[in-house]
């Protein structure tokens, strides 16, 4: 399959001398892949981020997404990148939401009329019309986060980076919020890179899971079937498995079995029902 993003070990110096590490491991995003980054705040999720966009450069090591070096020829590929940062505010410009999804289709050189109907296109796509022309900083955290995702999608990118897309929602907007990248996913057949924490949510979004631990690894890849059933690994990384795992694999260890390892609520009765 197609190579989206590789980046080989890397390091990187921070200004006051912090130095970040990840190796162990290539991380690799294909065409089409939805990729989570997960580990524990502080573990380097960010850093590999900022690495993938171009506003950070490593002092050793390798990064390639789309063939380039992001930080060297980010205007080569920077059309092809859609970007939801952890602190939305930072990237809604507004003032009303029709007008911050319209900001990139203008600043890419489409007229106001072009902008407008491309603009109106994305906020009817995401079930978010009636909030066109509300003011930005008056709407709630998951409707912010509606707004940036609409921005980050309306010149059709290639690929989504989101960081710590999750950061500041409650439960019932995080289920909003995967069920709408799915959708958007689905239908723009696009690749995905999350970095997240939450283990409780990853099994929802993501065909491959990187785990990056406190001590700045990146060892282990797979499925989320494959690793959230992993639980002394989680441990190492200072992650517990999700509540669903740790039921089932509770119920193994007083004699149950299950033909398979249920990831989700719909796989833990239809388990519970053989």
């Amino acid at each position: 399959m197609e190579k989206i993003i590789k980046i080989s070990c890397f390091e990187h110096v921070y200004p006051d001398k912090t130095k970040i590490e990840l190796c162990g491991i290539e991380f690799i995003v294909c065409k089409g892949e939805k990729v989570a980054i997960l580990g524990p705040s502080g573990g380097g999720k960010t850093t590999l981020i900022k690495h993938i966009l171009g506003l950070l450069t490593p002092s050793r090591g390798e990064i390639r997404v789309f063939g380039v070096d992001p930080y060297k020829e980010y205007d080569k590929i920077k059309q092809k990148i859609g970007v939801v940062l952890q602190n939305v505010d930072e990237q809604l410009i507004g003032p009303t939401v029709l007008e911050d999804v319209m900001f990139s289709p203008l600043n890419y050189g489409y007229s106001q009329e072009e902008s407008k109907e491309m603009a109106l296109k994305i906020i009817e796509q995401f079930g978010i019309s009636d909030l066109k022309d509300k003011i930005i900083h008056y709407l709630s955290g998951g409707e912010k986060r509606k707004v940036a995702l609409a921005g980050a999608l309306v010149l059709n990118p290639e690929l989504l980076v989101l960081d710590e897309p999750f950061s500041g929602l409650d439960i019932r907007s995080e289920k909003e919020f995967i069920k709408l990248i799915n959708k958007i996913c689905e239908e723009m057949r696009i690749s995905v890179v999350i970095s997240t924490h939450n283990v409780e949510l990853v099994s929802e979004f993501a065909d491959t899971m990187y785990l990056i631990s406190y001590k700045n690894r990146l060892s282990t890849k797979g499925s989320p079937r494959e690793i959230l059933y992993m639980d002394e690994e989680l441990k190492n990384y200072n992650l517990e498995e999700p509540t669903i795992v740790k039921l089932f694999n509770s119920l193994k260890k007083t004699g149950f079995s299950f033909e398979t390892n249920p990831i989700n609520v719909e796989e833990a009765i239809a388990a519970l029902k053989k």
